[in-house]
């Protein structure tokens, strides 16, 4: 399925079932080998906590979602927001957290992108460094295992031709073929070459509404920045009916960049190798009373 819809947008597309690669090795250096064993998604919070006006009391432990979602000790990826009320500003935040179990304390591999206060360029750094909580805010998009070796789906996709980037053109894959029927996945997958179109959250909340997506737009910093890029996303073919958000992917880099990834803007030599599990459950964790789909993208 994923193969036949990748070849609409890319030159050249190969999905295959193959052994997870070890996680702790370069470039990734997770805490946990692989993205194996129970897996699940959460949707914590929402875009409406943020916009159009923040709510900073919105606050939440990835320990304690990992016990919400019934996986104490889960191996979590994804995307979401920096809590202020640690940094202090707002800022992205890259989760990689193998969450405490009673035998183990949390390891936070997890980075945090924001706009350098020196030169209004990237500052992304790994959250150990300065913290030792695992807290995040407002809203995250998570993907959760038991972090176990195991079979995967390998996605393989170079030259873009079409429009849509690759998260979306998977997950728009994924609901044309099974309508209705909700599915699913997460992982990590790689910008091997090229370049991409990523945002970084201001460090100040927007004081007045932002109403439009145009707002969000022009309060947002987009920046281009280059391969090799490690991003975590999360995806839902379509909302059965939970306020989701369908698609988030944050990434982070060794080379001091990363943040919430758009699109690439290299299409012509482009190249993505990803590692996906579908998710066997999902999770709706504190969904948002009024909402709507500002901001979303």
């Amino acid at each position: 399925v994923l193969q036949k819809g990748l070849k609409e947008n890319f030159a050249d597309a190969q999905v295959s079932v193959v052994d997870c690669p070890d996680l702790t090795k370069e470039p990734f250096n997770f805490p946990a080998k692989g993205i194996c064993g129970k897996p699940r998604i959460a949707d914590v919070g929402g875009v409406p906590y943020l916009i159009p006006i923040v709510q900073k009391e919105k606050v939440y432990d990835l320990n304690t979602v990992a016990k919400d979602i019934e996986l104490p000790g889960a191996f979590i990826l994804g995307a979401g927001a920096a809590s202020s009320r640690v940094l202090g500003i707002n800022a992205e935040f890259i989760p990689i957290v193998q969450t405490k179990s009673e035998k183990k304390p949390a390891v936070n591999g997890s980075y945090f992108a924001q706009i350098n206060p020196a030169d209004k360029g990237c500052l992304l750094e790994k959250y150990s460094s300065k913290y030792t909580d695992c807290e995040f805010g407002l809203l995250a998009n998570l993907y959760a295992s038991e972090g176990q070796p195991g079979k995967v789906i390998e996605v393989k996709a170079n030259g873009r031709t079409g429009e849509l980037n690759f998260v979306t053109c998977l997950r728009q894959t994924l609901e044309k073929h099974y309508g209705e029927k909700p599915v699913g996945m997460g992982g990590t997958f790689i910008i091997q070459k090229g370049k991409a179109k990523i945002h970084i959250m201001p460090p100040e909340f927007s004081a007045c509404p932002l109403n439009t997506d145009e707002d969000v737009n022009n309060w947002l910093k987009f920046f281009e920045m280059k391969a090799p890029l490690i991003c975590q996303p999360v995806i839902v073919s379509r909302d059965p009916g939970f306020d989701l958000r369908v698609e988030h992917t944050h990434c982070f880099s060794h080379h001091g960049e990363g943040g919430h990834y758009h699109q690439d803007t290299s299409p012509d030599s482009v190249q993505y190798l990803g590692y996906f599990q579908p998710a066997e459950l999902l999770f709706r964790i504190d969904r948002p009373q009024e909402t709507h789909l500002v901001g979303r993208d």
